[in-house]
């Protein structure tokens, strides 16, 4: 499989989420471009404006295995993971699987969960493992988080840890959709939900396929040089106290790969990492106090550090 099949399989998966979520096609297109990076996505905004419905309509558009987690107070790690459960006629322990063992796992308002339950996370992300009473349990390939959450200013949230958001690729926002889409949704969606009438345009071994194609993007050295610069400005910006770590530096390169095959390219360009730098890093760093006074947000210092990070140029 070459780019342009890896760009032509995006632009159905795309299409086809639009068909639930108008006006969105930016947030859509980084939702699939993690996917192809094999990587993880939160999205965070407030009620109502279709994070749930985004990531239904993801899951639904690929032919695959899905599981859904409502987050809780009251929700165990092994609700997530699984758990060893005692048979009497065989005398023995039996390990029933957890939502976790799916290709597309719907993690819903996942900062709801205790720390302690988001943590039964941590593992199966980063590496594609579940580790139950001492047995080492393989994830599926692709395995895709997709969690939501509400802000932490909301009623009834935890913070997420920063383990937990370094385990996330990209951090996305749908905000409100303009008017002609907000008209048009009080058409179509008092009758039925457009959820329902979704049908897969992928499956999982042509995911992985896409997957295998993205791996083989040329990456130039002045291109990992250039996602290294970027990294080390977070670390070494007086208005951030905690700036990006080596592995924001490896997923924004993979969603970059991601991001120059769907736009039928082989090899990477500086905008493509341009352009996913907020995403990726913003939702990683932590602002140091005088920045919070200030009211600049990390969206804004990673902006800010892309603006006057030197772009590498072609050399003979």
């Amino acid at each position: 499989m070459d780019v342009s099949d890896v760009a032509a399989a995006a632009a159905r998966i795309v299409d086809n989420i639009e068909k639930a979520i108008a006006g969105k096609y930016d947030v859509i297109r980084l939702g699939v471009t993690v996917l192809l990076a094999e990587g993880h996505l939160l999205i965070e905004d407030v009620p109502g404006v279709g994070k749930t419905t985004f990531a239904k309509a993801l899951a639904r558009s690929i032919d695959s295995t899905v599981r859904r987690i409502q987050f809780t107070p009251d929700l165990l790690p092994s609700d997530v993971t699984g758990v060893s459960v005692f048979n009497s006629d065989s005398t023995e322990f039996e390990f029933k699987p957890g939502p976790v063992f799916a290709n597309i796992l719907l993690g819903d308002e996942i900062n709801r969960a205790s720390p302690k339950t988001q943590a039964a996370l941590l593992e199966c992300m980063a590496e594609r493992q579940v580790t139950v009473d001492g047995t080492r349990y393989e994830l599926q390939s692709p395995f895709l988080v997709l969690a939501t959450q509400n802000p932490v200013e909301m009623e009834g949230t935890y913070a997420l840890p920063e383990a937990q958001r370094d385990r996330f690729t990209a951090k996305i926002s749908l905000g409100y959709p303009d008017r002609a889409a907000e008209v048009a949704m009080l058409s179509d969606q008092t009758t039925s939900d457009p959820i329902d009438e979704l049908k897969p345009v992928a499956d999982a071994a042509g995911i992985r396929a896409l997957i295998e194609a993205v791996r083989h993007v040329h990456v130039a050295e002045a291109i990992k040089d250039y996602v290294v610069s970027l990294a080390e400005a977070t670390r070494n910006h007086p208005e951030i106290r905690l700036g990006a770590s080596p592995r924001a530096s490896l997923h924004l390169l993979r969603t970059a790969k991601s991001s120059a095959a769907i736009s039928g390219r082989d090899y990477v360009l500086p905008d493509d990492v341009q352009q996913l730098a907020v995403p990726v890093l913003a939702h990683r760093i932590i602002p140091a106090p005088a920045a919070t006074v200030a009211g600049h947000s990390p969206e804004e210092l990673v902006a800010a550090i892309v603006a006057r990070t030197a772009i590498p140029t072609a050399t003979r």
